[in-house]
């Protein structure tokens, strides 16, 4: 079994930082790209920022210059440090990671069960 753990979420004023945090766990051979997603009420799942194996990063146009993805290989953990939100950044945020279990196995993608972040004006 593979999990996938957020961390890190909270309430925090319009201006302030959080850092989320993603911790894959289990029976795992090789992770592939990683990356948050964000979903808020009555909205699509969104893509934030994605990382590959190698540390090649890329964001959506509304996080670019305010949020940071990164990785620790060792750790198999994700991070995510977002600094000067804004309301607007209020969602359920979640951890995706394309995950091998064994070496003859192709990755598959697997999600953690989310956390909320809510940023107040």
């Amino acid at each position: 079994q593979v999990q996938l753990v957020e961390s890190g979420g909270g309430l925090v004023q319009a201006g302030g930082s959080l850092r989320l945090s993603c911790a894959a766990s289990g029976n795992i051979f090789s992770i592939n790209d990683m990356g948050w997603y964000r979903q808020a009420p009555g909205k699509q799942r969104e893509l934030v920022a994605s990382i590959t194996s190698g540390g090649s990063t890329n964001y959506a146009d509304s996080v670019q210059g305010r949020f940071t993805i990164s990785r620790d290989n060792a750790k198999n953990t994700m991070y995510l440090q977002m600094n000067s939100l804004k309301p607007e950044d209020t969602a359920v945020y979640y951890c995706n990671a394309d995950i091998s279990t064994a070496r003859w196995l192709s990755a598959r993608p697997r999600w953690g069960q989310g956390t909320q972040v809510t940023v107040s004006s």
